[in-house]
């Protein structure tokens, strides 16, 4: 290997001649792509700089290639390449330049340059967040994430596992266990079985809010403000601590989130004496920031809260006796604004409030308002599946059925995660719900809403209140798409290799498959690539490459590895002509791709994978990879083309390669023509993490020039499989 190119290691050793050692951090919120060829484009260039190097890769089944402490020990610097929250603590004292993800991928030689005059890390916060180091070292799709956004979405990963199991409990209770009851809703029998599912699902909602506000201190201040967190989100969320009949919601837990992680990143710089510092984080932080972020809410935010409630009934009350539509547009507007926050209960305490005066029209209009934020949301999540992540998509399904028993809370993780574009939609939604029940009268006996109640017999006007639900629920879902499109070709402006906050890779079209946004919405990039078409199972995180993967590989090694393919080959062993554990086979490679335009190359492909028997209808596999395409090309630049496909018109997963010698136009943002075309299609009910293994190695693989090129020149069908053979 060659001596280092100018770069002096910065620090942990010594020795005239040294080669700079280096450690990398990839990671993305929910793909495997953009994580290994960050890796793997960090270790090239490394590689070509005379640089040592070492990249973790953090994914949701975990961290591979994991750094030790005397990795970090013996390190001049660090690059996180990151588009999630990534711990800097165990890199305190080492120059760290982090930025997004995409730099990774795009510009790994500047980032190893820049590592030499990088700041160094004081250790005074957990996240990418909190560093001082957020030198992006470059513009478009590689700047890092903000404090707030990266904070924000780290509390809404960690509540939305508590709003689904909670409100499904609530939700399943309330259908086999309640009845209508004029007095009290939709009540279960004390004492049943069903109240104590319906008591843990309680519990679950309960959790919620404090773990949003927890989550979000802890991006921000480390574990000392996890505390002050989640106390301080307890507090907003209990209005009897600030004599308000209703907590502050979600809302509340944001505020008191940032309050928490801001402050504790204060009092860290306050100089104390050594002997106090150990206790620092374990007992003078946590204690000072709860207590002050405790009393600062009851007696200063708390005040305010109250006053808002009670002056908002007084306005409701005023107002009886104008227009029902009117009325029920304000009712609908104040639902969906805080779901569970001081201004929904308001208007739903309001409504509730007249039942017993004989005006059920009121609580009519509340009712029909109340489940449009989490079916309309929900909604969201299937007509534009692109611009959501697989958990978040996972999320809208529940969302969907909570909505049907009235739990407006499904809806709060797309609020907190969004709120610029989901509170709006939500209202506006909401509005028109309550507008429509106002003017056709529906009526309701019992203090709850949605579908459940007008099964349930609770409602008067039953189809009129449908329809003002559905529409209702219509509006919210196209004015969310519209507003979260908008706000993303806003924030693009570049190839959309950052994606939506955090937006979904290696996604599948078909009937229930999500699809990224733009070109690189497979979290495959747009710098790098061959045309792959392929269908990953149903969670796209970050997938750990197998032992000895492209991570180490380099032009020269993978020269060695093809020789060794070769001679594996002529071994005869029983698996000649498999490749990607069988996955790939001699029957779906073609030399000579004969196609000219992307559709008739799809059709081609499909017809290559047919010839597996696997494929049951080729025309249906035709009609979900075209679908995919129609959400963003799968095209990927540097002549390389991924068309995919997740349907039930295969039996088994099938991978499928083929060459194109003129290229074929598939829409790459870097204008070069698909030369090297990977299709692959998997069945719908499709799981396991073998199919997201082969993923990783193969998007890795594909950054090798050497690869590539290899794949371009192999003469025949034989060859080509012994190239591809190289992908372990």
């Amino acid at each position: 290997m060659t001596s280092p190119a100018g770069l002096p290691p910065t620090g942990g050793g010594s020795g005239e001649r040294q080669r700079l050692k280096l450690l990398a951090v990839t990671a993305c919120p929910t793909g495997i792509a953009h994580t290994y060829m960050a890796a793997e484009k960090l270790s090239q260039a490394a590689e070509r700089l005379g640089v040592d190097i070492k990249v973790e890769t953090q994914g949701s089944i975990g961290a591979e290639n994991v750094l030790t402490d005397n990795d970090v020990r013996t390190a001049d610097g660090v690059i996180i390449a990151a588009d999630k929250d990534v711990d800097l603590s165990r890199f305190a004292g080492k120059r760290v330049v982090t930025v997004g993800v995409a730099e990774g991928i795009h510009h790994p030689e500047r980032l190893i340059e820049q590592v030499r005059t990088a700041p160094v890390h004081g250790g005074g916060g957990s996240g990418t967040s909190t560093s001082s180091s957020t030198n992006s070292g470059g513009s478009g799709g590689g700047k890092e994430r903000s404090v707030g956004y990266k904070a924000l979405m780290n509390g809404v990963s960690y509540m939305i596992p508590f709003v689904v199991v909670g409100g499904l409990l609530i939700a399943i209770s309330l259908s086999l266990g309640g009845h209508t009851d004029p007095s009290g809703g939709l009540v279960i029998p004390k004492d049943s079985f069903w109240m104590d599912v319906n008591n843990i699902g309680v519990i679950g909602f309960q959790l919620m809010v404090p773990i949003l506000s927890g989550y979000i201190a802890y991006a921000i201040g480390d574990r000392p403000a996890l505390v002050p967190g989640m106390v301080g989100g307890w507090i907003a969320n209990t209005g009897s601590l600030y004599d308000s009949e209703a907590g502050a919601g979600f809302i509340g837990a944001i505020v008191t989130g940032f309050l928490a992680g801001y402050l504790v990143l204060w009092i860290k710089k306050v100089e104390v004496p050594k002997f106090v510092r150990p206790i620092m984080p374990i007992i003078v932080i946590p204690i000072v920031a709860t207590t002050a972020l405790g009393l600062f809410f009851i007696y200063v935010i708390g005040e305010p809260i109250s006053w808002v409630f009670e002056h908002l009934t007084d306005w409701l009350g005023g107002m009886t006796g104008t227009s029902a539509v009117l009325l029920g547009a304000i009712l609908g507007l104040m639902i969906a604004f805080d779901m569970g926050g001081p201004v929904n209960k308001t208007a739903f305490l309001f409504g509730a409030g007249l039942i017993a005066t004989g005006n059920q029209e009121v609580m009519g209009m509340c009712a029909a308002a109340i489940p449009v934020m989490p079916l309309g949301q929900g909604l969201a999540t299937l007509i534009r599946k692109r611009l959501y992540t697989e958990q978040e998509r996972e999320t809208g399904l529940a969302s969907l059925f909570m909505g049907l028993f009235g739990i407006s809370e499904g809806a709060i993780p797309f609020a907190a995660a969004r709120p610029a574009q989901v509170i709006p939609a939500n209202m506006l939604g909401g509005a028109v719900a309550g507008a429509l029940a106002g003017l056709a009268g529906v009526e309701d006996a019992v203090p709850h809403g949605g579908p459940i109640v007008a099964v349930l017999g609770a409602v008067s006007g039953v189809p009129m209140f449908f329809v003002a639900v559905v529409i209702g629920t219509v509006v919210t879902a196209l004015t969310t798409v519209a507003l979260v499109d908008v706000s993303e070709r806003r924030r693009k402006g570049q190839p959309m290799v950052d994606g939506l906050a955090p937006q979904p890779e290696l996604a599948l079209a078909g009937v229930s498959a999500g699809a990224g946004v733009g070109a690189g919405s497979d979290g495959l990039g747009t710098g790098g690539g061959t045309a792959t078409a392929h269908a990953p199972a149903q969670r796209t995180d970050s997938v750990p490459a197998s032992a000895g993967s492209a991570a180490d590989a380099s032009p020269d090694t993978t020269a060695d590895r093809s020789a060794d393919a070769s001679t594996d080959a002529s071994a005869g062993t029983s698996d000649d002509d498999e490749v990607l554990s069988g996955y790939l086979t001699a029957r779906t490679v073609k030399v000579r791709l004969d196609s000219g335009d992307k559709e008739a190359a799809i059709r081609e492909m499909a017809g290559l994978l047919a010839a597996t028997g696997k494929v049951t209808d080729v025309e249906e596999l035709v009609a979900a990879a075209l679908r995919r395409e129609e959400q963003g090309t799968t095209g990927l630049g540097e002549e390389i083309a991924i068309p995919h496909a997740k349907t039930d018109a295969v039996t088994a997963p099938v991978v499928g390669f083929a060459r194109s010698a003129e290229g074929v136009e598939w829409g790459s943002l870097d204008g070069t023509k698909a030369k090297l075309v990977f299709m692959i299609s998997v069945p719908e009910a499709a799981a396991g993490d073998e199919h997201l293994r082969i993923l990783a190695l193969l998007s890795r693989k594909l950054m090798d020039t050497g690869f590539r090129e290899r794949l371009m020149t192999a003469p025949d069908e034989a060859a080509v499989l012994d190239v591809l053979r190289e992908i372990r």
